[in-house]
C-alpha cells in the first residue's frame, strides 16, 4: 500500500536529523498520529511539532519520540514501562517494537481516550494503569527499558530500581523554567552511567492522581 507522501516527508526528515533506526522509522510510518491529536490539528498531525491534546498536555514532536525510543535500543524480547500514558502515540509506537509495554498516567480522562486509541488499532500488549507515574509499576518490576515522558529534576531513584540490570532508562531532567536535559540513563552492578542526548521540553512530572 503507497504511504500518504505526509509521512514519507517526515521519514525524511527524521533520517536527516539522526534517526537510523529503521525499525523505530517504520513503526512511526505505521502508527496513525492523527488520530492522537486534537480535532483543530488533524492537518497537522504529520509535521515535525509538538501539538495540544487535552487537559493541557502535548503530544511529542516525532523526532523526540524516535530520538528517545531509538536511544532505548529496543527488540521484541523486551518489556517496558512508559512513564506519562498521555496521548497514547509513544506506547503504540513501543507496542510495535517491545514484547509488552506497560503504561502509568496520572490523569484518568487522558488515560481512558488513550486506551480507546489501543482498542482501535488493535494494540493488545499495552497494559495501562491510572496512577502516580513517580511511583513506577513495582508488581510488574523490573523493566528492560523504561521511558519518562515528563521532566523530574533528578534521575528518579525510584524508577532505577525497578529497572533490570543492563537496562535502560530515557528520561527528561531539569526545571520546567530552565533548561531540561533528555538523558540516556544505563543500570550497572554498581550504580548507573549517564548520557546526555539533548536538551528538550517537556511538562514537569507531578505527584499523585487526577480522576477528571
Amino acid at each position: 500500500m503507497t504511504r500518504k507522501p505526509e509521512i514519507d516527508a517526515l521519514l525524511s526528515i527524521l533520517r536527516d536529523d539522526g534517526i537510523h533506526d529503521e525499525a523505530v522509522l517504520e513503526a512511526i510510518a505505521k502508527i496513525p498520529r492523527d488520530i492522537f491529536v486534537a480535532e483543530p490539528f488533524v492537518r497537522r498531525a504529520w509535521e515535525n511539532v509538538a501539538l495540544p491534546i487535552s487537559k493541557g498536555q502535548t503530544i511529542s514532536q516525532p523526532y523526540v519520540v524516535a530520538l528517545m525510543t531509538q536511544a532505548l535500543e529496543l527488540n521484541d524480547r523486551m518489556k517496558v514501562l512508559e512513564v506519562g500514558t498521555g496521548s497514547g502515540y509513544q506506547a503504540a509506537i513501543l507496542a510495535l517494537l517491545a514484547r509488552r509495554v506497560y503504561t502509568l498516567e496520572r490523569q484518568k480522562p487522558l488515560l481512558r481516550e488513550a486506551e480507546d486509541k489501543f482498542r482501535q488499532l488493535g494494540l493488545h500488549t499495552i497494559s495501562t494503569l491510572h496512577a502516580d507515574g513517580g511511583l513506577g509499576w513495582r508488581a510488574q518490576a523490573p523493566f528492560d527499558r523504561i521511558i519518562v515522558t515528563a521532566s523530574a529534576q533528578d534521575v528518579p531513584p525510584v524508577l532505577v530500581d525497578q529497572l533490570a540490570i543492563g537496562g535502560i532508562m530515557v528520561v527528561p531532567v531539569g526545571e520546567v523554567s530552565h533548561t531540561q536535559l533528555l538523558l540516556r540513563v544505563m543500570r550497572t552492578p554498581t550504580g548507573i552511567d549517564v548520557t546526555e542526548l539533548m536538551p528538550v521540553r517537556f511538562v514537569p512530572m507531578l505527584a499523585g492522581t487526577e480522576e477528571f
